[in-house]
């Protein structure tokens, strides 16, 4: 099975402060989306496994330019997240095809990576945005990384395709204050605390 790829989109952003005291190491995010055809749309499918095998590769493609985006180094990024727009003839089952291809391949990238990827699946139309959910890498208990990413590419998905997105950042929110886990104080190795 190949993998028919429209269109990818990367997208980054770099927080200097947010209101406060300018921070001393920016905080920076940034997600990457591929526009596919979804070879499903407008049939039942039993067996869809073998495109969740093609879209390995698609994972790691969007991993590495998400870690180029934030500036090439892989251990720098402490925060990870995933999510599909899955168009309208599709159906949401198909948007769990990207848990494997896209989870992995960050893992893969980022090392230890021991949190579960936080993840959001929802049907859309054109220009329908969804917000990936983005925690810590190590331990998803770490309250000062709880955070999101509003991605939407503007003429996707169409009926008949799938925007299967990543997000990774670099830094938790800005000036955090709101107690909790702190990433200094992961010892549990557990991926939650």
């Amino acid at each position: 099975m190949t993998v028919d790829i429209r269109k990818i989109v990367v997208c980054a952003e770099e927080t200097r402060h947010d209101g406060g005291p300018v921070l001393a190491k920016p905080v920076r995010k940034a997600w990457a989306a591929a526009v596919v055809r979804n070879p499903y749309a407008g049939r039942y499918e039993p067996d869809i496994m073998p495109m969740m095998e093609a879209l390995k590769p698609l994972g790691l493609e969007l991993s590495r330019r998400l870690v180029a985006a934030l500036g090439g180094d892989a251990g720098a990024i402490d925060a990870y997240g995933k999510g599909v727009i899955v168009g309208a003839a599709g159906e949401i089952e198909h948007s769990a095809l990207w848990h494997v291809p896209g989870g992995y391949a960050m893992r893969e990238l980022l090392g230890r990576a021991l949190a579960i990827v936080p993840s959001a699946c929802k049907m859309g139309a054109i220009g329908t945005a969804i917000d990936l959910p983005i925690h810590h890498k190590d331990a998803c208990y770490v309250r000062s990384h709880f955070d999101a990413m509003t991605v939407m590419v503007p003429d996707a998905p169409r009926a008949d395709e799938l925007v299967f997105c990543l997000t990774m950042a670099s830094g938790g929110r800005p000036h955090a204050r709101a107690g909790g886990l702190k990433a200094s104080e992961i010892s549990k190795m557990d991926g939650q605390r």
